[in-house]
């Protein structure tokens, strides 16, 4: 019930897709650009949930996930609970369709993820991998935050539709992992998805 109440709360976001299609029109990206934001619902379902403290997202591109991303710690701060946004890219165009108020909850890192990452000396709480998507450049993201992650850190696989990378990862590192499936209604696409990695909290019955 509480995901399917922040699902409904993203899709009817009038504010949101009123701000990111003004933007549209003041940055370099095509005007004819149709914003969805897809399978992003889950990830603010996901950072609406679990409240998280520092969120990062590898590969920024147009900005869309980070809007998505900075208005659910928008509505988190306005529940009392405070939360930062980073994202990374090695395009320094890239986010243009962030701009004030929801950049005042987050900042792009411009350069490669990878030393972006190294850099960071944050714990994250939800981390994003949506960057360059080769098998060996997701297994090099993963491994360098590992020691960055809270206890209950989630890890979202943007590329675990294609690659098994983050769950061997979930795996080697006694971490559960399930992957949602994205479906396009009515449209050539087949979908991606959600990789989703994460702590189980509770202790499981021996069978």
């Amino acid at each position: 019930k509480i995901i399917a109440r922040y699902i409904e709360e993203i899709r009817t976001d009038d504010w949101l897709k009123k701000l990111i299609l003004k933007n549209l029109k003041s940055s370099d990206y095509p005007k004819d650009t149709k914003v969805e934001f897809a399978r992003r619902i889950g990830w603010y379902a996901i950072a609406r949930a679990i409240k998280p403290k520092v969120i990062v997202e590898t590969g920024v591109h147009n900005g869309v996930g980070a809007c998505v991303l900075t208005r659910a710690l928008m509505k988190n701060s306005e529940e009392g609970i405070l939360g930062e946004y980073f994202g990374t890219d090695i395009d320094e165009s890239a986010g243009q369709l962030i701009t004030s108020p929801l950049s005042d909850y987050g900042k792009i890192l411009y350069g490669d993820s990878i030393k972006s990452l190294g850099k960071l000396n944050y714990t994250i709480d939800l981390f994003i991998n949506d960057s360059d998507h080769s098998e060996t450049y997701e297994q090099q993201e993963y491994e360098i935050i590992n020691k960055k992650l809270s206890s209950n850190a989630i890890i979202l696989g943007d590329n675990s539709h294609v690659t098994d990378r983050l769950s061997k990862f979930s795996l080697k590192n006694n971490r559960k992992f399930i992957f949602i499936p994205e479906q396009p209604k009515d449209h050539w696409y087949p979908g991606a998805g959600i990789g989703v990695s994460y702590i189980h909290s509770q202790k499981e019955k021996s069978v």
